[in-house]
This record gives structure tokens, C-alpha cells and sequence, in this order.
């Protein structure tokens, strides 16, 4: 008995140093995480109190950007209709065109060379093809034929094409 006794012992004895280490390398791993913590924290109060000037000089040092005037959308009335290209049928298109800028100039621009953007448009449209404006695909092509077309003539005529856009607003092809 005397010699299970001793042998308890030491088993108990290693147990506790195991048990130590353990304990230590705890408290040792929960204290770097609170001075994690801690430092987070007091870095975070330091950027905090340094945020409000920081956002004043951005915004004292940032360049004024011109704010966007409103669009104006100017109808090409009355509606465009063209006799379509194909080989085996009589095709037509009726086309519903609004123009958008957000020039005052440019809309002034737009009225008065009406009788000419109207003309060049004809002839344009004219010219497609019926198979050609049957997918998405196609009438944005021509959409996009459209604006260089009012864009080329309002530059020639006023040395300015500030046109954003073309919008079909009704589309007929039969």
C-alpha cells in the first residue's frame, strides 16, 4: 500500500503541472486579447476624434462639381413613318423619336433646325432593313445611328452636339 500511495503521488503531482500550463497559457492568451482590445479601442477614439476635421478638409479641398441641370425631353413630332427595305414584302416602321439634353441652348437648337433633323432622319430610316429591326440588338443600333445623325447636324449647324440621348417612345413596324 505504501508503495501505491507513493505512486498516486507523483501521478497527482503531474497532473497538477499539466493543469498548470494549461492555466498559464489561458491567462497568457485572455491578456493578449484584452490588450487587443484595449488597443482597438483607443485607436478607435483617437481616428473618432480626428474624423471631423479630416471630412472638413475633404470636403474644403474637393473640387465644386457643376450640379446636372434637368433633362428636357424634345419630341421629333409628328411620328417618323418609312417605307422599310425587304425583298419580298411592302414594310413600314413608325417611329415615335423624343431627343434629350439638358442644354436650354441645345433644346432651342433642336426646334429650330427641326426641318432638317426631321429630313436626314427620313432618309436614315429609309434605309434599314426590316429583318434588322427586329431584336433589341438592332434598334439600339439604330438608336445609336439616330443620335450621331442629330448630333452631326446640330454640330454643323451650331458648332455644339450636347445631345445625351434618343428615345424611341413608340416603335410600329409592320
Amino acid at each position: 500500500m505504501a508503495t501505491d500511495a507513493k505512486k498516486a503521488k507523483p501521478e497527482t503531482s503531474a497532473t497538477a503541472k499539466k493543469g498548470g500550463g494549461i492555466v498559464i497559457a489561458l491567462i497568457s492568451v485572455l491578456f493578449a486579447v484584452a490588450a487587443g482590445a484595449g488597443t482597438s479601442w483607443f485607436m478607435g477614439q483617437q481616428l473618432m476624434a480626428r474624423l471631423p476635421a479630416d471630412a472638413a478638409e475633404a470636403v474644403a479641398s474637393a473640387k465644386p462639381e457643376k450640379p446636372l441641370l434637368p433633362a428636357n425631353y424634345v419630341p421629333l413630332d409628328p411620328a417618323f413613318v418609312v417605307n422599310l427595305e425587304d425583298e419580298r414584302l411592302q414594310r413600314f416602321l413608325q417611329l415615335q423619336i423624343q431627343v434629350m439634353t439638358r442644354d436650354p441652348k441645345t433644346v432651342e437648337a433642336l426646334q429650330h433646325h427641326m426641318p432638317r433633323i426631321r429630313s436626314q432622319l427620313l432618309l436614315l430610316l429609309g434605309q434599314q432593313h426590316a429583318s434588322d429591326l427586329i431584336d433589341r440588338a438592332g434598334k439600339e443600333r439604330l438608336q445609336a445611328a439616330v443620335l450621331e445623325e442629330i448630333r452631326g447636324i446640330l454640330q454643323a449647324e451650331t458648332g455644339s452636339a450636347d445631345v445625351e440621348g434618343v428615345y424611341f417612345t413608340s416603335f410600329v413596324m409592320q
